[in-house]
């Protein structure tokens, strides 16, 4: 029988808990033809958030045409190019013939071909045999407009792991002839809508609020935490489907644990599920709590060996929540030498993606069961 808590991939439907007013936010903006951009921690939502906006907008019957990738293990601006076009491709064409006329009618006079032999040997939709230009992006970028105007349907494109474009070489090139392509396609009919997604928050921060890129072109869309009652509620009636009984006080615990994370909230509960035949005990929560841990407990230890020692003495400050890091007491008490080297040792934490520093300046541990993990085991802090 299939598990009513799911965590090994996106959710829709029954399964989909909370933030329905996220879907409703983010159907508008699309329909309004805008750009979103949508970071957030790994294994927020962001998946599920997107994918039952999509299903709502396909039962209102609205029409469009969806296409995804990830910039993952992207490596060059040409792999990122080549993705993106056949991304766009796909969403709309099927067969080589398809695909062969929308690169002569669409990317002619760029470098980019189709090449038989490279779709039947790769699957490659559309191939590259000579260094890309600066015209060579601009072409590739507008192919997702100029595919639904010849076919009178909107066009969703999906990109996610979009941080990973600084670490190509003309990763600043990309962004300037992306955000270009943005502006000059605003308010074409029926049009494409990007929605940008990254799981390393800090790193999509620095790209869309540091640094200012796509200004007014896209907009940052934030995820609201979900309702502890409507996650409660979701783990009694999972339980109850099996028969299985848990006290509603406990839950309430296991959620301020995990801070409201669905993701490990659905992996502790299926482990519960897996441990218990009938009333779920405090000891049942904890022994599965203690296989939780288990199974992360490699990448925690990962990510402080990875940690100078300054690093590690300002995560302790943060973690017994001493956060004016930069005072006298706090810098003589955990030996962080000056204020200068505190603002390092906390730009070098947010670049790890373990701290975020909200509006107020406070520091934010983005890993609610990292935090707990470091503050139980790590700095056994009582």
């Amino acid at each position: 029988m299939d598990s009513p808590f799911i965590y090994d991939k996106f959710v829709t439907g029954k399964n989909f808990i909370g933030r329905r007013e996220d879907c409703i936010i983010l159907e508008n903006l699309l329909s309004q033809g805008e750009h979103v951009a949508l970071y957030s921690p790994p294994k927020t939502g962001k998946m599920s958030l997107v994918q039952q906006t999509l299903f709502n907008m396909r039962i209102a019957g609205r029409r469009f045409a969806v296409g995804q990738f990830s910039m993952l293990n992207v490596r060059s601006s040409a792999q990122l190019l080549l993705r993106f076009g056949a991304t766009a491709m796909r969403t709309l064409a099927q067969t080589p013939g398809e695909y062969a006329g929308i690169v002569a009618k669409h990317l002619a006079g760029t470098h980019f071909v189709f090449d038989q032999a490279r779709y039947s040997a790769a699957d490659e939709l559309v191939s590259v045999g000579w260094e890309l230009d600066r015209d060579d992006m601009k072409a590739m970028f507008r192919l997702p407009w100029a595919l639904a105007e010849e076919l009178g349907t909107k066009m969703i494109i999906i990109i996610d792991e979009f941080e990973k474009v600084d670490i190509l070489d003309d990763g600043e090139t990309v962004l300037d002839v992306l955000e270009e392509v943005i502006k000059e396609m605003r308010g074409s009919e029926p049009g494409c809508s990007f929605i940008i997604c990254g799981s390393m928050h800090n790193a999509m921060a620095d790209i869309f609020e540091t640094r200012g890129r796509f200004h007014r072109l896209v907009e940052k869309f934030q995820m609201h935490p979900v309702d502890e009652k409507e996650i409660i509620d979701h783990v009694v009636r999972g339980f109850l489907s099996g028969g299985k009984v848990v006290e509603r006080e406990l839950l309430l615990g296991m959620c301020r644990l995990f801070k409201n994370h669905l993701w490990y909230i659905n992996h502790f509960v299926n482990i519960c599920d897996g441990l218990s035949k009938g009333y779920i005990v405090e000891s049942t929560l904890m022994e599965a709590l203690g296989c939780l841990l288990a199974v992360h407990e490699p990448r925690f230890m990962a990510m402080m060996s990875g940690l100078t020692v300054f690093q590690i003495n300002l995560l302790q400050a943060v973690m017994e929540e001493n956060y004016k890091l930069t005072s006298a007491p706090t810098r003589q008490k955990y030996d962080l030498s000056s204020s200068a080297n505190v603002k390092r040792l906390k730009d070098a934490l947010v670049k790890k993606e373990i701290l975020w520093f909200d509006e107020k300046g406070e520091p934010v541990v983005l890993d609610p069961l990292f935090e707990y993990w470091a503050k139980k085991y790590y700095f056994e802090i009582k």
